[in-house]
């Protein structure tokens, strides 16, 4: 892989905010409840699958709706995914209150009406091989899937299918090999797809309706790959990311990218903070943007208001081991989940409601 050097950024500011304690807990919550995944529909309505310690047959999961921004949770019927042992985050995606999916990277399971019943969603042409299913978007009644097979070389490659069906298969084309593979989807404001292979090769397509897609040039250089972060106020937001250990152990390469319209060319900005390896990137504006990364058993979300310009940083709890689903479902207002509920430190949600700039931690027990 060939390091991408970036000028040094002069004017960037890294500052420390203090994180709040979470509010009083919720009694429909389940004691013991550690969360796993979160995601919202709007900056009030959102949903968190987790886990409880049940003892034999081991860690039970629990599935919490809010429509108050986390102030008050009830239960819906949990999906039938138990906590894996390779520490692979159980994910929950939600299209709406009714449409969930769930995974744990093997597996795939979906509910049409809020959990009352669970489907499992097959991938046409499986042999059976080790694979990692890495994200799910939903677009205008389909869903995309981008999933990783391991054999004697990696494969990234995208499924799609009906929203809700049992069934996904694969776009023809749509796929890399290498032996290092990954890719991405979005669909805020259009889809887009990109997927890489040893951070040299990347694929790019755009579509306005998630139906017809066209090939475009790639938004990041050779050496780093994308992380989309859709479209916001009709720029399409892109964090382009060397893989973990460049400049040095425990930080990675990383600046924002944006094209005037989907398929348009990319121009970047000066480089963000390097501290920590990339977990996530989501903007809630064109210009408010943030980035999660873990770094010598920290959490950090680097934080810009600028388009990229200057940088802040907010230092998590030290569970340090994973940082999951940062979003901004709008308003300002952002979610992300740190750590796993079988690691050491135990996990957590925290929310912010100021784009970004200072997070709570949602109280669960």
């Amino acid at each position: 892989m060939k390091p991408i050097r970036f000028a040094a950024l002069a004017a960037a500011v890294l500052g420390v905010f203090a994180v709040a304690s979470p509010a009083s807990a919720d009694p429909a919550v389940p004691a013991g409840f550690a969360p796993s995944s979160t995601s919202w529909t709007s900056p009030e309505r959102g949903l968190v699958l987790g886990f409880t310690d049940c003892g034999k047959p081991g860690w039970c999961p629990s599935l919490l709706s809010t429509t108050d921004g986390g102030k008050h949770w009830r239960q819906l019927p949990a999906p039938p995914m138990s906590l894996p042992d390779n520490h692979n985050q159980v994910r929950l995606t939600a299209f709406s209150q009714q449409l969930l999916y769930v995974t744990d990277g093997t597996k795939i399971v979906v509910t049409r009406d809020g959990g009352r019943h669970w489907l499992p969603v097959r991938q046409a042409g499986d042999t059976g091989q080790r694979r990692y299913v890495s994200k799910i978007a939903e677009a205008r009644g389909r869903v995309f899937a981008v999933i990783r097979t391991y054999g004697d070389t990696e494969k990234t490659a995208v499924y799609s299918g009906m929203a809700g069906a049992p069934l996904l298969t694969p776009l023809p084309g749509f796929e890399v090999t290498g032996a290092l593979t990954d890719g991405d989807v979005t669909t805020d404001g259009g889809v887009q797809i990109s997927l890489d292979a040893d951070f040299s090769v990347e694929k790019y397509w755009t579509s306005a309706d998630g139906a017809a897609f066209a090939p475009a040039t790639r938004p990041c250089p050779a050496g780093t790959t994308a992380v989309l972060g859709g479209v916001r106020d009709g720029q399409v937001v892109v964090l382009c990311t060397s893989g973990g250990g460049q400049p040095q152990p425990g930080s990675s390469e990383r600046s924002i990218w944006r094209a005037p319209k989907l398929g348009g060319p990319f121009s970047s900005t000066a480089q963000a903070p390097v501290t920590g390896i990339t977990q996530g990137f989501s903007a809630a504006t064109a210009d408010d943007a943030t980035v999660s990364a873990v770094g010598g058993g920290v959490g950090f979300l680097h934080h810009t208001t600028d388009g990229g310009r200057t940088w802040s940083t907010v230092r998590l709890s030290e569970r340090g081991f994973a940082l999951a689903d940062l979003d901004f479902p709008g308003a300002g207002t952002g979610v992300v989940v740190d750590g796993l509920p079988d690691s050491g430190g135990g996990s957590a949600v925290y929310r912010t409601t100021d784009g970004g700039g200072h997070w709570a931690e949602l109280a669960f027990s």
